[in-house]
């Protein structure tokens, strides 16, 4: 140790030594007593709600004692909603400032209370309390209301009252109680109920009544709506439907034929779902059922009257008795066979006779009919449309292969197509005729069990084949005009309006230019057949014979230019015959008769 350094004790300041060491001592002292006097005071942060008392009150301002170091004001202003307060009082303020700029404490009592009012709404929202409200104003829409001292709410006009309120002023000035349903906190908007606080009692009041519902009670209820599918009976604070099928065992257009609103009537419990609230009632079961009273005497084949009620495509239904009802199905209407619908037959409204067709009492179905009034037409078809007559009747439908013919109500028949007509190859009906026009008929065939009718047409007339036999002969040569070419060849309409069909191979022209429609050429038969009604024909041959020389006799030449000779004759001094020109076709025939009596016809070699 190096004791040069060391200062003698006699060098020390004793005096300052001493005054340090009781200044450490008094700011120790000092610094634990600010602590203590600092723990006097309460402990609370700013923008807080605190309670404190009033220490002093005046006109302008109160004075508030928190427990701090110092007392706040607050204007007395804040203070006037309520006039009792007085000196003592303890009140809840809002801390905005510790200290101010002046080192006073600011305080606010009005603060104090919205932001406890807040508070209490949220709670009342999240614990859906019922709470009391003043009605302060009528506004657009609804009302303003005050809840909670301080905090305007809007009180809707649908959430007044469970039924539609007109008037919203004779609830400004009052006291209510409602329901908080909707907050928005981002634009401090409170909504609130008083509805719901009645629809709440409504659903407690629905739950203690259907709890004692059983199925087939009987209640008495209110007519309280009226709408087209049913009614609502108010039964004395829970309300039931009756569907419009249950008013009445007869058919109802609209529940105000059989009640009117406030009507006081008698329903019966149908059903009811107690989960859903709903309650199902009746009142035509309070009645007995009109089949159970139908005349017991009644029976299948009786004659009986009723009104039409109803109307459908497939039929309509009659009412005999109310709550009774047939249906006459479109097919028992009328004898006919035609597709026809019910409003063809009948009317709502319209009394009608029917015949009883089948009654099931159990099942309560009646089938009815309005034809059997009439007698069947086809009991006596034979004796009135005997094979051979000949009748007039109006073309109702075609068909691919034929037309049906209407002669009488319930009486129809077919013409099938291949006896439309003797010489025209016709491909549809629609090209002989055209429905709703009459035409002639001659009867073919009749099968009265199975109520049917073969009717022809063109055996109205005598079949021209026999007579086209003698005059289109294989080798007879006749003027002719082509109508249509395709690629087998052409069809040609020769005299008396025939039809015949040249192969192409026969319609090589001697210039060897090709035919066309429109031309009119000579053609020579090579084909008859009167059974299939065909004739082929050839007027390459005409040439080729020709320049052949020898092939053929002078006799047989010489036949054929008489037959075109009379042809064409013939052809210039009458017109085009018919089905109805056979007198023309008659005397044709003769004069043919008696050329092949005299002469052979001559052939094709």
């Amino acid at each position: 140790m190096d004791y040069k350094n060391v200062q003698p004790l006699a060098d020390f300041d004793w005096d300052a030594i001493e005054d340090k060491k009781a200044k450490d001592i008094k700011e120790n002292d000092q610094s634990q007593a600010h602590e203590a006097y600092e723990k006097t005071f309460n402990q609370f942060t700013e923008q807080e709600v605190i309670e404190g008392t009033i220490v002093s009150l005046s006109d302008r301002e109160a004075v508030v004692n928190i427990g701090f170091k110092s007392d706040g004001i607050i204007p007395s202003s804040e203070l006037r909603y309520n006039p009792d307060f007085k000196v003592g009082d303890k009140i809840e303020v809002y801390v905005e400032s510790q200290e101010d700029a002046n080192g006073q404490l600011l305080l606010s009592h009005k603060k104090a209370r919205i932001l406890k009012s807040w508070e209490r709404v949220n709670e009342a929202y999240e614990k859906q309390e019922i709470i009391t409200g003043y009605v302060k104003s009528r506004t657009k829409g609804g009302l303003i209301v005050t809840v909670f001292d301080n905090i305007e709410a809007f009180l809707p006009g649908s959430q007044i009252d469970v039924k539609p309120i007109r008037d919203y002023d004779v609830f400004v000035d009052k006291n209510m109680e409602f329901k908080v349903v909707k907050i928005n906190h981002e634009y401090k908007n409170v909504v609130v109920s008083h509805k719901a606080l009645i629809e709440d009692e409504i659903e407690a009041q629905k739950a203690e009544i259907i709890s004692h519902l059983e199925k087939g009670q009987v209640l008495e209820g209110v007519v309280k709506n009226i709408t087209p599918y049913g009614v609502f009976v108010d039964l004395g604070g829970v309300d039931g439907l009756i569907h419009i099928t249950d008013l009445s065992w007869g058919r109802v257009s609209h529940p105000e034929e059989v009640v009117h609103l406030d009507d006081k009537i008698n329903v019966v419990i149908l059903d009811f779902d107690e989960a859903r609230r709903r309650i199902a009632l009746g009142l035509k079961q309070l009645t007995p059922h009109p089949w159970d009273a139908l005349d017991p005497n009644l029976k299948e084949g009786d004659h009986i009257k009723g009104k039409v009620v109803v109307i459908a495509d497939y039929g309509a239904f009659v009412e005999v008795v109310p709550g009774v009802e047939g249906l006459i199905h479109v097919s028992e209407m009328s004898w006919s066979q035609h597709l026809r619908s019910a409003q063809d037959f009948l009317k709502v409204g319209e009394e009608v006779e029917a015949v009883v067709l089948n009654l099931n009492r159990e099942d309560r179905k009646m089938s009815l009919g309005i034809k059997q009034l009439m007698p069947d037409p086809w009991l006596s078809i034979a004796e009135r449309y005997p094979v051979g007559s000949k009748h007039s009747a109006t073309v109702r439908n075609f068909t691919n292969f034929g037309i049906f013919v209407e002669l009488e109500e319930g009486v129809d028949g077919l013409i099938h197509i291949s006896d439309l007509s003797w010489s025209k190859k016709i491909k549809h009906p629609a090209e002989f005729t055209k429905i709703g026009d009459k035409i002639d008929v001659v009867v073919l065939e009749v099968d009265a069990e199975n109520r049917r009718l073969s009717l022809g047409h063109k055996q109205l007339e005598e079949n021209p084949w026999d007579v086209y036999e003698g005059l289109f002969f294989v080798g007879s040569v006749h003027q002719g005009t082509i109508t249509s070419i395709n690629e087998k060849g052409a069809t040609v309409a020769l005299p008396y309006d025939v039809e015949a069909f040249a192969p192409t191979r026969h319609l090589e022209k001697e210039d060897k230019s090709k035919v066309k429609v429109g031309d009119t050429l000579d053609f020579k038969v090579i084909e008859f057949s009167k059974e299939s009604k065909r004739i082929l024909v050839s007027h390459t041959l005409i040439f080729k014979d020709i320049n052949a020389g020898g092939s053929r006799s002078d006799e047989g030449a010489k036949k054929e230019r008489n037959t075109a000779k009379t042809v064409k004759r013939m052809s210039e001094t009458l017109e085009k015959t018919t089905l109805g020109d056979l007198d023309v076709l008659a005397n044709l025939k003769e004069e043919l008769d008696k050329q092949a009596g005299s002469e052979e016809p001559a052939t094709q070699e």
